[in-house]
């Protein structure tokens, strides 16, 4: 017997992520809740052209599991990778994909026949945590993800915190002992020294030394061995010196939140990210007492430090939930 197709007969808003290895769209009602999804791999779509083909069947695939047609879509909503022209709907450079100036906005509008909004994906994934996460009540939200790089957002009265020509919230590239060139590209920053690609380094090296046998029974040597969890592991079963690496990067993130706060005063930050979700007391309790110990005395007790609700899905249902602010009457 065939499986029988289901439909759906309201309007419906479209979420969209564009990852640098998947691409996820999934369909949402007004209370957020998934009527269909489709996920494919981003990797062998690196061309433009054949991407935005590849999105737009992706888009297809999610109507189709939801039973929803064209017609329906309120809006669609974009995460994309890397900087991103909030004025014109393009993606400025998405590094991994190879990708510069792409129109999404446009291609997607006229291929679906309704309006379509691009913003960053870390901006997404903020907004979501403000609309059904962590961030619920809150005024201003700054919410920060440390993963490879250490990506993060701000809303603002319900805004995205957005320039006129590009994205913003580029906490990572805050200069902490900066060199001479002025180029942009050396020097210490937050980022160099916060993001788990810098933990599984320092991690590595002292499992090499005997530092830290947990780990190295557990992973070896390897940095691609070192995730989140098996760090998380090593400091339960006593890698002392491990506890230490992940110590001093959620110090120098507090020092990065301690900035935001004399620049935003948010009343609510997020972290999210497999660090913080494989170690949440370690991580979000130290990255909370440093940015304390470095506001003005003023700004102390007047912010929240949290860890984020969502999972790793929430940037396309974050996506989709600002194509709505946008668009909506």
């Amino acid at each position: 017997m065939s499986k029988k197709r289901k439909t759906h007969q309201g309007r419906v808003w479209v979420g969209f992520d564009l990852g640098g290895t998947k691409m996820l769209a999934k369909v949402f009602n007004s209370e957020y809740q998934t009527l269909g999804k489709s996920k494919q791999k981003t990797k062998g779509h690196k061309g433009m052209d054949s991407g935005l083909e590849r999105m737009a069947e992706t888009i297809e695939e999610a109507l189709d599991d939801a039973g929803c047609k064209h017609d329906q879509i309120e809006a669609i909503g974009v995460g994309c990778p890397g900087p991103i022209n909030p004025e014109i709907g393009e993606i400025v450079e998405a590094p991994n994909l190879g990708w510069k100036n792409v129109p999404v906005e446009s291609y997607l509008g006229e291929s679906f026949g309704c309006q379509t909004i691009i913003c960053n994906d870390v901006d997404a994934g903020v907004y979501a945590e403000y609309v059904e996460g962590a961030a619920r009540g809150s005024r201003c939200a700054v919410g920060i993800f440390p993963g490879t790089g250490i990506g993060a957002g701000a809303v603002l009265d319900g805004q995205l915190l957005q320039g006129k020509n590009l994205s913003c919230m580029e906490l990572g590239h805050i200069p902490l002992f900066p060199e001479t060139s002025g180029d942009g590209e050396d020097g210490t920053t937050l980022e160099t020294e916060c993001s788990r690609l810098k933990i599984a380094s320092e991690a590595a090296r002292a499992a090499y030394r005997g530092l830290a046998p947990n780990l190295l029974s557990a992973c070896g040597t390897d940095m691609s061995n070192i995730t989140s969890g098996k760090l998380a592991a090593a400091i339960a079963a006593g890698d002392h010196e491990i506890e230490n690496i992940v110590h001093r990067a959620a110090m120098l993130l507090g020092c990065g939140v301690a900035t935001v706060v004399h620049l935003l005063a948010p009343d609510r930050f997020v972290l999210g990210g497999g660090l913080v979700e494989a170690m949440p007391e370690i991580y979000v309790d130290t990255v909370r007492r440093s940015a304390e110990a470095r506001v003005l005395p003023a700004y102390r007790g007047t912010f929240e430090i949290v860890a984020a609700e969502l999972e790793d899905d929430a940037g396309v249902m974050g996506a989709a939930a600002w194509a709505r602010k946008k668009t909506e009457k």
